[in-house]
C-alpha cells in the first residue's frame, strides 16, 4: 500500500512539472506583449550639460503612480547617469516621453552612449513598491544640440 502512494505521488509530480512549462509559455507573452518603452535613436547634450533623452511607451492596467526613467551611460558602462523621470499615463495608447537633466559640462560628448529606459509602478497600496511594466536598454547617438 505504502508503494503505491509513493508511486502516486511521483506521478503526480512529474505530470505537474510536464504541466508546469507549457503554462508559463502561454501565459507570459501576453502580460509582456501590452506594455513597452522605446528609445529614440538620438539623445542631445547643450553647451550648458543639459543631457536630453525621449522615446515612446505604452501600458495598460496600472493601479498606481507610473513613470519613466532614464539613464545613460558613456565609456565606462559602469557609470550610469540618472536623467530625469517622467510621469506616465496606463491607458493602452502609445505616448511619446522626454528626460532632461543639467549635468556638469562634459559629463556626456556627441557619440556613442547606452541608454536604459523603464516603465516603472508604484504600488497605490501600504508601502510604495515598484512593480516594472518594461525595460529597454539601447545603444544611441548623443548629438550636440
Amino acid at each position: 500500500m505504502l508503494f503505491r502512494q509513493a508511486v502516486g505521488a511521483a506521478a503526480g509530480a512529474a505530470l505537474l512539472l510536464l504541466l508546469a512549462p507549457s503554462a508559463v509559455a502561454v501565459t507570459a507573452p501576453s502580460a509582456v506583449s501590452s506594455d513597452e518603452v522605446t528609445v529614440d535613436p538620438t539623445a542631445t547634450v547643450a553647451s550648458d550639460g543639459t543631457i536630453t533623452l525621449s522615446g515612446t511607451y505604452r501600458c495598460t492596467g496600472a493601479s498606481g503612480p507610473v513613470f519613466v526613467s532614464s539613464s545613460v551611460s558613456q565609456g565606462d558602462p559602469r557609470v550610469n547617469q540618472g536623467i530625469g523621470g517622467t510621469s506616465a499615463r496606463c491607458d493602452g495608447a502609445e505616448h511619446t516621453w522626454s528626460n532632461s537633466e543639467k549635468r556638469e559640462a562634459g559629463t556626456l560628448k556627441p557619440g556613442a552612449a547606452h541608454v536604459q529606459a523603464t516603465l516603472m509602478e508604484l504600488s497605490a497600496t501600504g508601502l510604495p513598491l515598484p512593480t516594472f511594466h518594461a525595460v529597454r536598454d539601447q545603444d544611441i547617438t548623443v548629438v550636440q544640440g
